[in-house]
């Protein structure tokens, strides 16, 4: 049996996963990340204990636990070196969490890398050679993996491709400013907090969009009002639309000419919409994308994430 541990900014979940990728049992507990990093790790350790407890598996019988939290992840040393969202630096979280729950075998990862491997052997991205997931949330995570390996990089910060530039016209006074300091980056029009703002202001510009009337039976603008506006045939969700769709489509673009993966896996509650953002999505790819005219007519496909918030704990369990 494995171990798989996912870190989130509000709870961490641990399930017991087996070398098919199944999640035989699951628990979880809220972060609390302002009590700090010392009672964070033994609350990750109890939770192991509690989880193993409950699942009937002895701690004997752990063939090894899997950690996946944001940030830089140093697989050869096990420390997390950067984790701006639990204000982590430099942290010995293999060398602690092993102290605590008396296993040995404890590899870390990067939560989107474990995320995309989690789908790359039990979800979407199962049975490819070659694959890029990509997660639409707050920013764009993601993770890359190449002849069925996890892209690292020399620094274990490789696979951002949140933070590459499409817009570097991007007006440096303004708020287009990334987390990562750089303006115009792909996180900064695809992720959903981006269509959140795009939303906005198109709300602003055009007081008599349905989409005042959604935001106020809903309580509040989300990812999701400018689709609803769109589907009562509102000018202004539907150019909300096309607008954060042909940008989604040069991030993916710009991914697909470099790496010319198998699959590339869309993911986060924007995929939620479904077909009405799939569909535009592969044709507006279909008709940029570098390889469109090669002689065999094969080219990567775009797929929805199957595996939802158990990827991150089946990647984290199952990769090295």
């Amino acid at each position: 049996m494995y171990v798989g541990i996912d870190v989130g900014g509000t709870n961490i979940a641990c399930g017991i996963v087996d070398a098919s990728g199944k999640i035989l049992h699951r628990e979880s507990i809220k972060t609390e990340s302002e009590k700090g990093y010392s009672v964070l790790v033994k609350n990750i350790a109890q939770l192991v204990k509690h989880t193993l407890k409950k699942a009937g598996v002895l701690e004997s019988d752990v063939l090894r636990i899997g950690v996946g939290c944001p940030g830089c992840c140093n697989k050869e040393n096990g420390i997390v070196e950067l984790c701006i969202n639990l204000n982590w630096r430099n942290v010995p979280l293999v060398k602690d969490l092993s102290e605590l729950t008396g296993i040995t075998n404890i590899t870390i990862e990067n939560d989107a890398n474990a995320a995309a491997y989690g789908e790359f052997v039990a979800g979407a991205a199962k049975g490819s050679n070659s694959a890029v997931v990509i997660t639409l949330g707050t920013g764009v995570g993601s993770g890359i993996i190449i002849d069925k390996k996890l892209l690292h990089g020399m620094n274990f910060a490789g696979g951002e491709i949140g933070h590459m530039v499409l817009e570097v016209s991007a007006d440096e006074q303004g708020d287009d400013i990334c987390g990562c300091g750089r303006y115009g980056c792909f996180e900064s029009f695809s992720s959903a907090t981006a269509l959140v703002k795009m939303t906005t202001i198109a709300m602003e510009n055009d007081p008599s969009s349905e989409m005042h009337r959604l935001a106020g039976e809903y309580g509040k603008i989300s990812a999701r009002t400018a689709w609803q506006a769109q589907r009562l045939g509102d000018k202004a969700g539907s150019e909300v639309v096309e607008k954060y769709i042909k940008y989604l489509a040069a991030g993916i673009t710009n991914v697909i000419n470099i790496f010319q993966p198998d699959i590339v896996c869309i993911g986060g509650g924007v995929c939620n919409e479904g077909d009405p953002l799939l569909l535009p999505l592969r044709e507006a790819v279909a008709k940029q994308v570098y390889s469109r005219d090669n002689a065999s007519n094969k080219n990567t496909q775009i797929a929805i994430c199957k595996l939802g918030n158990e990827a991150g704990i089946i990647g984290a369990a199952l990769c090295q």
